[in-house]
Order: C-alpha cells, then structure tokens, then sequence
C-alpha cells in the first residue's frame, strides 16, 4: 500500500503510508484506523489436567494482578515482574475458557515465552501461536467491524469473544493501544490479507503505520515498553498501580507470591522514591526520549528526563512523559528540560493528554 518501513523488534514495519503520519493520526480519532500488530507475540497457556484454575494461578506466580478472578470472555493487562520489582515485559492475558491468551511484546516474546515454560513445565502447556493480528481503532470500528461481524457491537471495553468475520474463525478483543474504542483481532495468518483488505473496503477506514501508533498512545499516556517502562522500572514507579487488584495487595486473599512482590508492595504503602509524569513543554520545539531535567535553568545536576516525548497532533503542541522525583511530580510543578543545549520551560500535568473514549457499557 505504498508504506514507507522501518526496522523494529526483528521486524520490518510500516512506519507510515503515502497520507503521512499526521494524517494517519487524525483518521483515528476522527474515524477508524488499521494496524498490522501481527509481530507481537501470542502465547496461549493450557492447562493440563483441563482445570482453569492451575493456569490461573500459575500465571499468578508470576503476574501481580488477580486472574483467578477473571471472568471468562474477559482480559486484564498486566506485567512480568522480577525479583526487584522491575517489568521485565508487560502483556495483556484474555481468559477463552479452556485456556488463556496472552498478547506480549515483539521483543520480548521470546523471553516471555521461556518465563512460561520455566514456571509452568509441570501443570500447563505453553505454545506460541502463528496468528495474524490487527487492530482496528478509532470512534467508527464498531460501526466498521459491525458490518462484518454484527455481534462486536454487544462486546465492552476489554471484552474477548470468539467471531466469524468474513467466515474466518477470529478472537476479537476489545482494546487497543490509542485511547479510542476499538479491536485487536487475532486471526489465522492465511486469512490476515483478505480480513484487512475487507475491512479497507469501508471508506471510514485508512491503514496507520507504527509512528502515528506512538503518537497516539503517548497522547493516551500509555506506556510504551523499552522506553517508559523496563526491567529497572516498577509498576509503581510507573504509575500502574491500578493493575494491581486489592486480592494481590496486603490485606487481600492472595497477597504477593509475585516475583519483586516485597519491594512493590512497600512502594504500594510508603510511595516511591521516583514517579512516571506527564509534561507539556512551552513553546513549539519537541523533547524528545533522553532529554535530561532540571529544576533550575541554570546550573545544578538533572533531577529526571523524558522517556517518550514529541507532537501530539491532537493538541497541536508538543508532549511528554518521563520520570521525576516523586516531590516533584505534582500537576503544576515547574522544571526545565535542556534541548540542544538550552533549558525550556516544561510544567508536569495529568495524564492521560487526551481523554480516554472506551467503551465500558
């Protein structure tokens, strides 16, 4: 489709199509965009003797949030974690009943892959699928997808349920990494180009390539794993602790038994020492990931920086993410990012950038 590609995790990926990157991310807002995600890694957990929960809490051994308590045709997003609390990938785990799916990052999957196995050899198997997937986002996919799969429109935000679209068997759930309403459909690989092609035949949809995926999610303020997040980060550090149920905290039924549990469960009670921020730098010029920030224009060592940062379309200004110490990641508080060598207001504000639209009823 005339896309420009560029290397990522292994893969070459469409960076951006013939329309251009703003382009591209004002369709999604505005209507519906496509994404090739299929270098993501699927890995499906079974467990052996067939009952549910051992892979349930199998999986609890090494994820901080309750999935004993997942319903089926539900999913939770969630994150490996090691012996000092840091992310070592994080992942979305759907329950489909007779097994779990789990959705991880391109470069980690392999590792991932590997964790499973490691800590479930005696009472689940663990496969990595050869399944296509794509995403369809934006505040028209249900109409769009509806078109193809009527019964899409009854489903909610996080949401998985098996469907036919254009008579191929999918798992179709209800998310995305944007902040708009939409899919990820996971699909044999054979049939990927036929269901893409079908759904391209809707005039509200365009295809979008992986740099307008990152303005979208940084204006969403979703983490991007390798840049926000990483083994030396915390979910707390990192403002995820809404991924941790109580049932996983202290004074719940099933406290810890996570790797790193003793470490983000103090950070959970006491608070910790640094804390992910949203930035809105003054002026036009973009900070981009590893600008150091200081307190002071002048003088004095830095006291965080940016790890995602550039022009968020919808706002028409430039914005940020990065890590601060936690006195100074108050909304309002003021710092300085240096770029090229000259220090540029920049203000610690909410997140997310922009307003979250999915669909929870």
């Amino acid at each position: 489709m005339g896309a420009r590609m560029a290397p990522f995790a292994g893969y070459d990926m469409p960076l951006n199509y013939p329309a251009g990157v703003l382009a591209e991310h004002r369709h999604t807002r505005a209507a519906a965009g496509l994404f090739d995600i299929s270098h993501m890694g699927q890995i499906l957990v079974r467990p052996k003797d067939g009952v549910p929960t051992d892979a349930a809490r199998a999986l609890e051994r090494l994820v901080p949030a309750d999935i004993l308590g997942l319903a089926q045709g539900r999913q939770r997003y969630t994150f490996f974690t090691n012996d000092t609390g840091g992310i070592l990938d994080d992942l979305m785990v759907a329950n489909c009943g007779d097994h779990y799916l789990l959705v991880v990052n391109a470069a980690c999957k392999e590792n991932d892959e590997s964790l499973l196995r490691d800590g479930f050899s005696r009472n689940c198997d663990v496969e990595q699928c050869d399944r296509a997937l794509i995403a369809l986002q934006g505040p028209k996919a249900e109409s769009v997808l509806a078109h193809l799969a009527p019964d899409c429109a009854s489903m909610r935000f996080m949401g998985v349920r098996e469907l036919s679209i254009m008579g191929k068997p999918c798992v179709v759930m209800r998310s995305g990494y944007t902040g708009e309403d939409g899919f990820e459909i996971s699909m044999p690989s054979d049939v990927a180009r036929e269901i893409a092609e079908g759904l391209l035949e809707n005039p509200d949809v365009a295809p979008v390539g992986l740099a307008a995926r990152d303005t979208l999610r940084l204006e969403a303020g979703l983490c991007l794993y390798g840049a926000d997040i990483d083994a030396g980060t915390t979910p707390v550090m990192a403002g995820l602790t809404w991924a941790i149920q109580p049932v996983r905290r202290h004074g719940g039924e099933r406290v810890g038994e996570f790797p790193g549990a003793p470490i983000i469960l103090d950070e959970l009670e006491r608070g910790p020492a640094v804390h992910r921020v949203g930035l809105a730098p003054e002026g036009r010029m973009p900070v981009r990931a590893g600008t150091p920030l200081f307190v002071e224009e002048a003088g004095e060592a830095p006291v965080g920086h940016v790890t995602s940062g550039g022009f968020g379309p919808s706002l028409g200004r430039p914005i940020a993410m990065g890590y601060v110490p936690t006195p100074l990641s108050a909304p309002g508080t003021k710092l300085f990012a240096e770029v090229r060598g000259k220090r540029l207001p920049a203000t610690v504000t909410p997140l997310p950038f922009v307003e979250h639209h999915y669909k929870r009823s």
